[in-house]
């Protein structure tokens, strides 16, 4: 990366500098402490040092540290300056031009670092209880996850992806109960839910039981004796329909992990053992509790209600400590905000029973508004329920997953439905992909014949596919260079994608890219309103095809990472 190879030059010339006597008293040099920046004025150069934190060591003024040490700078072809306690850099012909051959050389894995520390990684999101459709909630984990798990992968870790369905407990019960209402309405009974709020709360009103209603007798003739019949079969068409969003959605999981099967193979209750047997849970009000505030919890916690059933903790510390002992390094989990508290106690439970808690990251994430004709809509969990379906039958899969996706995670996010729809700039994901068509109209427009409307001659191609198809040998580095002016804000952004790869798989944050290919779509449409890329001159033609090429390329890339298409024509 740039930066890094500016720095490396700075630390060097440091060092250089402090053994020639040349920075009074620093004898330690305190390399760590520099940080490359951007120049809040882009005339003193492309990126900045302000050694002004080594003034104190070297009893010197930071103008006078900054003129030192650029004495002892290997400046190659790059230009550095001294301004005040900064050491300014902008890049040279070479660093330039090389950026755009190691992009044409690595394609797609244009990025990716190398010598990663590989992890096993289990990355755990959505997890919704299949009682019923997606909400757009858990459109928002849904895109964000399954983006997470693209970029881990892209840097180099194992990532397995799991949804942990929650079909164990009270509310597979109010399924049944739910279809049975819905099953005896179709048989023309005089049948309703409850209106009392109270006993309503035991029922899911929700109008998508009617076609689960209508599949459930075209095989049976009537309710069954056992309850649990339509439990169950509620339950498999809700997790079908589920599963078949997902895929449609282009979020793909490896395992579906059933919490009722957690109860039936006996790990929740060995876990219960366990820490019993380790003296780390005790019995107060007829409850079983868990010692978690001696793990940095805020209280204890019960783990067995005073009716003997478990609580939805005692099965999480069973799910996480499974996932340890199956051999994943670390485990990464997407909850909603609501679940603050909830982090705390389960770290503690993995603590408790010999693990290391650090394994487990917990990302929280803010909830969606839906945003409709300016105003934000209100949605029932119950009933008329705003669904992920429907919106994604309303403004697609591209639209839908780009705008879930380009907030930070810990922010609300107002999804405007009217805008996510539009053809125009206004609208990110149309911006960005519309980017992309024009790179490659660009290059169909240089490589392919024409025929000219008014003669009906044939214009031959600017270059030919043979010459394009052979970029890396044939652009000119020296007329690339010479010519970019206007585009060099464009090649240093093309730059920036390697380290943001780096931090964003650092910081699992995703936003990022969704702002990235936003900049580097304005820098590209900026580039071609200003720049004629096509023009009389075969090699400065090449030339600045090899940047619209690399602009492709990057865009691609971080689409992909999206699972975001990058169309050809728009």
């Amino acid at each position: 990366m740039i930066k890094d190879y500016f720095l490396n030059k700075i630390e060097i010339a440091v060092k250089k500098a402090a053994e020639a006597g040349k920075l009074g008293q620093l004898r330690e040099y305190g390399l760590n402490t520099l940080v490359v920046e951007r120049p809040k004025n882009v005339e003193f150069g492309d990126y900045a040092v302000n050694v002004s934190c080594l003034a104190k060591n070297a009893k010197m003024a930071p103008p006078l540290i900054a003129q030192s040490v650029l004495e002892f700078v290997d400046k190659e072809d790059n230009e550095y300056s001294a301004v005040a306690g900064f050491i300014n850099f902008k890049a040279g012909e070479n660093l330039l031009c090389n950026l755009i051959e190691e992009i044409i050389k690595k394609k797609s894995d244009y990025g990716k670092p190398e010598n990663v520390e590989k992890e096993k990684i289990i990355l755990e999101y959505v997890s919704a209880n299949p009682t019923g459709p997606f909400h757009i909630g858990h459109g928002r984990w849904a895109a964000m996850g399954s983006v997470l798990a693209n970029l881990l992968k892209f840097y180099g870790h194992e990532v397995y992806q799991e949804f942990y369905i929650n079909d164990a407990g009270s509310q597979i019960q109010k399924l049944g109960n739910s279809l049975a209402v819905r099953i005896r309405q179709q048989l023309g009974e005089n049948i309703d839910f409850p209106a009392d709020e109270t006993e309503r709360k035991n029922f899911y009103p929700g109008d998508y039981l009617i076609a689960v209603a209508k599949e459930y007798l075209k095989t049976h003739t009537g309710l069954p004796e056992d309850s649990e019949q339509l439990c169950d079969f509620a339950k498999n068409y809700e997790e079908k329909v589920q599963k078949e969003l997902l895929e449609k959605f282009r979020v793909h999981f490896d395992n579906f992990f059933s919490e009722l099967s957690l109860h039936k193979s006996g790990e929740v209750e060995a876990c219960v053992n366990k820490l019993k047997a380790s003296g780390k849970i005790y019995e107060k009000d007829g409850a079983v509790w868990f010692k978690s505030s001696e793990y940095g919890d805020d209280q204890d916690r019960v783990i067995k209600k005073a009716d003997g059933s478990n609580t939805y903790l005692t099965a999480d510390i069973a799910y996480h400590i499974g996932k340890l002992q199956r051999g994943f390094d670390r485990m990464i989990d997407i909850w909603g905000a609501d679940h603050h508290g909830y982090v705390a106690r389960v770290k503690a439970s993995i603590e408790a029973l010999g693990f290391n808690p650090d394994k487990l990251e917990v990302l929280l994430g803010q909830l969606v508004n839906l945003v409709v004709n300016g105003e934000e809509v209100r949605m029932g969990k119950r009933k008329n329920m705003i669904t992920l379906e429907d919106l994604i039958n309303e403004v697609g899969v591209d639209a839908t997953r780009f705008w879930m996706t380009m907030r930070n995670i810990d922010t609300t996010l107002d999804f405007d439905i009217d805008l996510a729809k539009k053809n125009s700039d206004e609208n990110p994901v149309f911006y960005v992909q519309y980017a992309h068509a024009r790179a490659c109209s660009i290059i169909r427009n240089a490589v392919n014949d024409k025929t000219d409307s008014l003669t009906g001659k044939t214009i031959p191609a600017a270059v030919s596919a043979g010459e394009y198809s052979d970029l890396i040998n044939n652009f000119d580095k020296s007329l690339l260079y010479g010519n970019i002016a206007d585009g060099k804000k464009l090649v240093l952004k093309l730059e920036e994608y390697k380290s943001l790869i780096e931090n964003s798989a650092k910081t699992r944050q995703v936003y990022t890219i969704c702002r990235y290919v936003q900049e580097l779509a304005g820098e590209f449409h900026s580039f071609y309103n200003s720049v004629r890329v096509i023009n009389d001159s075969k090699k400065l033609t090449l030339a600045r095809l090899a940047l619209v090429y690399s602009v492709k390329t990057v865009l691609n890339n971080a689409l992909a990472i999206l699972s975001v298409s990058a169309p050809e024509r728009m």
